[in-house]
């Protein structure tokens, strides 16, 4: 038996020369790329990552709602593993937790904090680029990747929802991906690209339940249709496809179905402790038409348009007031070079991969836009941030298609109509928001018209002139989203219900789905530092406090950081000054006026706890499983991520799931696993949903001694009333 000797050193010198190659590889890219593609590419990437960490504390804990259940999951496996509140396993969030992963295995390694919590939806955010520009790269070239990636990354709600604690971050990358998967299998009919993509969706389900479906249709189809292999095999690949997305979705809920509910968390947002009736309920078919039971709320009035509780339906709303600053920027262009892609590409033939791409992210696009449009049931701005990966695949793959058919005038006259409703519809939006940057708009409609005027005769210019115009034209496109994008990130958001962009750029989106502060909207639901007025006096209540204590923030004393004060550095925490149906602390349909820390601004924003209420809830803590309860999720929220302890959330998000019931929480008290009863939070009772809250409520006050702490009232469960 011969050995090889190697000169000393030879091994190092070996593993250095394959990692120059490999770090080339990284900067040079694929050898049929441009020099300067890999190196934009990385360049976007790293812009995408700072701007969207900049000044990410200025939110805080984000969506408390969220937050909490990301502390109990890093304090408990089981309430990770569930999605529950608290760390006692009291009720769930009432979504599924794939989402709350992330986050939760973060906090776990680096503490609780803005930053543990939120910086994974930004590493969610730079993914999502990266995806979208090997998707639109690997069949157009690099420059469509990554006017692609550009166009995703400036869009205002995609900057908000990838600096937030909600579900639609990870929902948007696991869309994008599945397109992607789907754009592969499609290119030589490969199973495991479309099983890929049933795995992708599978996990979507876990991140926002049936919203992930929604492309499945027009990408199902198209495989079906396009797809290079015989028609048997395509339709057993699609087989295939459906049993990963069952496989990778069911799994959780299989499980969560099968363990016994007695040692389990109550599923939030169901009435019957099911997560399968959640799913096709108050998550499933109650969005589309409205039927909600124990919601604050739904009921548009269905096809054709109109209002309903959650802003007008139609075919206008992507479009709207409350939405269109959110999203709409380059949706008509995007409509525009659709069209003009499918018309270039047409003569393919079946198995044409670019028409195929046009397909497949155009069906998702609208799809996903006509349920938004119709849905009657709950329905916020942030959602559209689903659209956002569509719309810009669209703009990059059409601009770059019509750009090289630019010697054809019909290529020419759409690239210049694309830009054209672009600079007028900019101007439009722009002019929504008048006192926000007002010269604007006249610079995006004068510099939009110039340059889609002179694309008309882009294929008879001299190149540089051309570029020179492609170039403005693309600047002008994308000055409106920018500049609602930096607004985005110049400002923290906090709360259930918010916004891109600067202050009045959204105008609806909650119960009664009109203007801000106007008779029978609202102010600012959850919205944007510095942009918020003062909350009238709630019956019960102080001036200008929306939630409980004394005009401090959710969390406070133990904030991002650990330390004292306010994440956003004001006493006016984002969420202050909402007004529903023209009253204080009431939503639609309701007879109940909030109290201290109750109300609306409980059901959407929480609570506001103090040194003194903090120090009251942390006395003796570990004696008890709860070291509080309190009616509704958002107020249950802030407690818990002050103290750092377990805390119930009596009925869920809106207050309305049989959870627990009066008897169950009697025996709670009995047995002495709760402390104190937080007075206030949520409404208690949506329509349809239990009113266990109220009883809880009236039960309490008439058994145990108040105690006051920070102007809030607390009933200590361990002293009854004399």
């Amino acid at each position: 038996m011969t050995t090889t000797s190697w000169p000393a050193g030879a091994s190092e010198g070996l593993v250095a020369a394959r990692s120059r190659a490999a770090a080339h590889r990284l900067w040079r890219g694929r050898p049929a790329d441009p020099a300067w593609a890999r190196p934009a590419l990385l360049g976007l990437l790293l812009l995408t990552l700072l701007s969207y960490a900049w000044n990410l504390s200025a939110s805080g804990y984000a969506n408390s709602f969220y937050s909490a259940a990301v502390q109990a999951g890093s304090q408990s496996w089981k309430a990770m593993f569930f999605g529950s509140l608290d760390s006692a396993n009291a009720i769930t969030v009432d979504k599924p937790p794939a989402s709350l992963w992330p986050m939760a295995l973060s906090v776990r390694l680096f503490g609780l904090g803005s930053w543990q919590i939120l910086l994974p939806q930004v590493l969610m955010g730079a993914g999502t680029v990266a995806v979208l520009y090997a998707a639109v790269r690997r069949r157009f070239s690099a420059a469509a990747g990554l006017i692609a990636g550009a166009v995703f990354a400036l869009t205002p709600v995609a900057a908000l929802m990838f600096r937030f604690n909600n579900p639609d971050a990870l929902l948007a990358l696991l869309m994008t991906v599945t397109v992607y998967c789907v754009l592969r299998a499609l290119a030589d009919a490969r199973t495991k690209w479309l099983v890929w993509a049933g795995v992708a969706v599978g996990f979507a389900f876990l991140a926002k339940t049936l919203q992930a479906f929604l492309i499945l249709p027009p990408l199902a189809l198209l495989y079906a249709v396009c797809a290079p292999t015989a028609l048997r095999r395509r339709l057993g690949q699609l087989a295939l496809s459906g049993l990963a997305v069952l496989v990778s979705g069911g799994w959780w809920v299989a499980v969560v179905e099968l363990w016994p509910a007695s040692s389990r968390p109550y599923i939030g947002g169901s009435q019957k402790n099911s997560f399968l009736e959640l799913t096709f309920g108050y998550n499933g078919l109650g969005r589309i038409n409205g039927d909600e039971t124990g919601s604050v709320g739904g009921g548009g009035r269905g096809p054709g348009g109109g209002g309903g509780a959650w802003g007008e339906t139609g075919l206008g709303r992507m479009f709207g007031t409350d939405v269109g600053g959110q999203i709409s920027w380059l949706l008509p262009a995007a409509l525009v070079l659709l069209a003009a892609g499918l018309a270039v590409t047409w003569r393919g033939g079946r198995t044409d991969t670019a028409r195929a791409a046009f397909l497949a992210w155009g069906g998702a696009l609208l799809m996903t836009a006509g349920i938004f449009s119709f849905m009657a049931g709950i329905f916020h701005q942030y959602y559209t941030v689903a659209l956002a990966p569509y719309i810009a695949a669209l703009i990059g793959m059409g601009a770059t298609v019509l750009w090289e058919e630019r010697n054809r005038l019909a290529a020419a006259v759409a690239l210049g109509a694309a830009v054209a409703v672009t600079a007028w519809w900019s101007y439009v939006l722009l002019g929504r928001t008048p006192g926000y940057l007002p010269w604007l708009r006249w610079a995006v409609l004068a510099g939009g018209l110039a340059a889609a005027l002179v694309l008309v005769l882009a294929g008879r210019l001299d190149r540089r002139l051309a570029r020179g115009t492609a170039a403005v034209a693309l600047a002008a496109s994308l000055a409106g989203p920018f500049a609602y994008t930096v607004s985005t990130l110049r400002t923290g958001h906090s709360g259930s219900i918010v916004t891109a962009g600067p202050a009045g750029a959204a105008m609806g989106g909650g119960p009664g789905g009109r203007m801000r502060g106007g008779p029978g909207g609202f102010a600012a639901p959850g919205g944007q530092n510095g942009q918020n007025g003062r909350m009238p006096a709630l019956p019960g209540g102080s001036a200008g406090q929306p939630g409980q204590g004394a005009g401090q923030t959710p969390g406070q004393g133990a904030g991002p950081s650990g330390g004292q004060g306010a994440p956003w550095g004001g006493a006016t925490p984002p969420g202050a000054g909402q007004r529903w149906n023209g009253r204080a602390g009431q939503f639609p349909g309701s007879g109940e006026r909030g109290g201290t820390g109750g109300g609306m601004v409980g059901l959407l924003n929480g609570a506001r706890v103090g040194a003194g209420a903090k120090a009251l809830l942390k006395t003796d803590a570990g004696r008890y499983t709860w070291v509080a309860a309190a009616v509704g999720s958002q107020n249950a929220a802030s407690y818990q991520l002050a103290t750092g302890r377990a805390v119930m959330a009596i009925g869920g998000f809106n207050g309305s799931d049989p959870s627990p019931t009066l008897a169950q929480f009697k025996k709670y008290v009995a047995e002495g696993k709760i402390h104190y009863f937080i007075a206030g939070g949520g409404m208690g009772g949506g329509p349809g949903g239990s009113g266990g809250g109220s009883a809880i409520a009236a039960w309490v006050a008439a058994t145990f001694t108040e105690v006051s702490a920070d102007g809030a009232t607390f009933y200590d469960l361990t002293a009854p009333a004399k």
